[in-house]
């Protein structure tokens, strides 16, 4: 008979639970981090059966709305359809909607969603919920109304619509090219949600048939090329040591233990992972290279195989931002566009308009956002999974954690007692006490225990609490952008909480721009404002541990 507490049981933490509770905060940072370094996350199987469970209703459901293509077919003769732009353009409208439901990225236990599982359809349907006007200072207002929920509820129908026609044609389309900029708007949270910098873009591309193909295929090598750009950093070997450290295959101690310095006792980022990151960077530049140059031959089977095996090991890693469907529709476009349309040339483009789209879109924006990303979504600049990112933290008195369930209207509790539902509070504390190693172990996270005595008087008196859970319990969503848990959020939550001087403070922390060497960052009381702000030499970070 099928043990299912064991099943949901996560890895117990590598030391006595009571004792560490005794221990000083910076003892039982460092005890995480060494545990974070061996065991990850410590998910139990239950949550990797969970995503490869959607991930298989997302590959169905695909199937399903193609067949309704009278260009394409059912799942018994995927070989005769399933290179087409139409099973292209049913791919990516169907991943818009599935991500715009919260069932994409940012969704599952990996991101503290725990029940439900799926936030955002239930959070942008319910008015009084908290949204986040693209302008502040434009919409005034943060609270959904009726309005609101009907503009997303057409969005979503519009969008079914494209996913069961008969063809997917440029009227089609149109409406949902329409509505999500004005969604977007009113509450930036749905535009990141969509995964619009992708597949916004990418449905734009199909209004002007002629030039879809070659669009498209920019697309796809603007992302390679600014996320491979955007790791040209000094963060990116921590992410490698926290990603393959979490890696839901890579379980073995000793090659964990091998991406570090030296552990237990130096777990910055070894010769091992900084091979594993430039090495990683150099492919993620070359097979593109060699896709957009390539004619459907040798050099085309060989960058195919590449890419094939670069997005295999992201996804087999099941890394904490779960954006596993998105890895599997950048493979497949991969071989739609660069291996069935090989004789396409990319820049064979003849609407000028489109070009011009295409220009702002994958050059403009992503160029500002990485000169100046304290103004633009980590998501816009494409800077994926670079471990460069703004981010906060986010600590409340003890106690004062419950005002956001009791003044706040959302879809869910928060996490601790989300986790309630399956565990006893030892468990629960556990589980969130990870994330604390998580966040200190990337390089930008080693500003945290030299600025926490700058936050409060006594750490002790405080439950820590990442900005990501914060967003992902008020907003209904959340996927690593820092700036949908920034000031603007704090500010909604103060309006409705009211926490008194000390109850909430919260340290914002900035990404790194390009050619600068520094991180900014500021430490906020939710009554009293700024407290005080500085900035971070990023090389300094290097020469600490994640405990100093």
């Amino acid at each position: 008979m099928l043990n299912l507490k064991k099943l949901i049981a996560p890895q117990p933490l590598p030391f006595d639970y009571d004792e560490w509770l005794q221990k000083p905060f910076k003892e039982r940072v460092i005890m995480l981090c060494r545990a974070w370094a061996v065991q990850g996350y410590g998910a139990p199987v239950a949550v990797y059966t969970f995503y490869l469970l959607k991930i298989a209703l997302y590959i169905a459901a695909w199937l399903y709305f193609c067949s309704f293509s009278t260009a394409l077919g059912s799942y018994h003769t995927i070989q005769a359809w399933w290179f087409q732009p139409e099973a292209l353009c049913k791919a990516v409208a169907w991943s818009m909607l599935f991500e715009s439901l919260g069932m994409g990225c940012g969704s599952g236990p990996l991101t503290a969603r725990y029940f439900p599982p799926f936030g955002a359809v239930f959070h942008f349907l319910r008015p009084g919920t908290i949204k986040m006007p693209l302008f502040p200072k434009v919409i005034k207002n943060d609270k959904r109304n009726i309005v609101d929920v009907l503009l997303y509820v057409a969005f979503i129908i519009f969008l079914v619509r494209a996913l069961v026609s008969h063809a997917v044609t440029p009227e089609i389309l149109l409406p949902i090219i329409i509505l999500l900029p004005v969604l977007s708007f009113i509450d930036k949270t749905i535009f990141l949600s969509a995964r619009g910098e992708h597949y916004y873009i990418v449905l734009i591309c199909f209004l002007f048939p002629q030039d879809a193909i070659p669009a498209i295929k920019i697309v796809w090598l603007a992302i390679w090329f600014w996320a491979a750009t955007s790791k040209l950093n000094r963060h990116f070997p921590s992410v490698i040591t926290v990603m393959v450290s979490n890696s839901a295959l890579l379980r073995i101690q000793w090659l964990r233990k091998l991406i570090y310095k030296n552990y237990p006792e130096d777990l910055r980022p070894g010769k091992f992972a900084k091979f594993l990151a430039h090495s990683g960077t150099v492919v993620e530049y070359t097979f593109p290279l060699l896709l957009l140059f390539g004619d459907g031959g040798t050099i085309t089977i060989i960058a195919l195989t590449i890419m094939f095996i670069f997005h295999l090991y992201i996804t087999s890693s099941v890394p904490m931002a779960v954006p596993l469907e998105w890895n599997f529709i950048m493979v497949y476009g991969a071989f739609v566009l660069f291996w069935k349309h090989a004789g396409v040339w990319a820049f064979d483009i003849h609407s000028i308009i489109l070009a011009i789209i295409l220009f702002f879109s994958l050059v403009v924006l992503p160029v500002l956002g990485n000169l100046f990303p304290k103004w633009f979504s980590f998501l816009v600049s494409m800077r994926y999974y670079a471990g460069n990112w703004a981010y906060s933290i986010w600590l409340f008195k003890n106690g004062k954690e419950e005002k956001l369930d009791d003044h706040i209207t959302k879809c869910t509790s928060t996490v601790f007692k989300q986790l309630g539902l399956f565990y006893d509070d030892r468990t629960s504390n556990s589980l969130l006490s990870r994330v604390i190693a998580f966040r200190a172990m990337h390089l930008h996270g080693r500003i945290l225990q030299k600025l926490l005595p700058s936050m409060v008087d006594n750490i002790d008196d405080y439950i820590w609490r990442d900005g990501e859970v914060v967003a992902g319990v008020v907003l209904g969503w959340n996927f690593g952008d820092g700036h949908l848990h920034d000031e603007q959020l704090l500010q909604s939550i103060q309006k409705r909480c009211n926490y008194e001087s000390g109850e909430l403070r919260c340290l914002f922390v900035e990404a790194q721009p390009m050619f600068n060497t520094c991180i900014a960052w500021r430490i906020v009381d939710a009554k009293d404002g700024e407290l005080l702000n500085g900035k971070s030499c990023v090389k300094d970070l290097e020469e600490l541990q994640p405990w100093c």
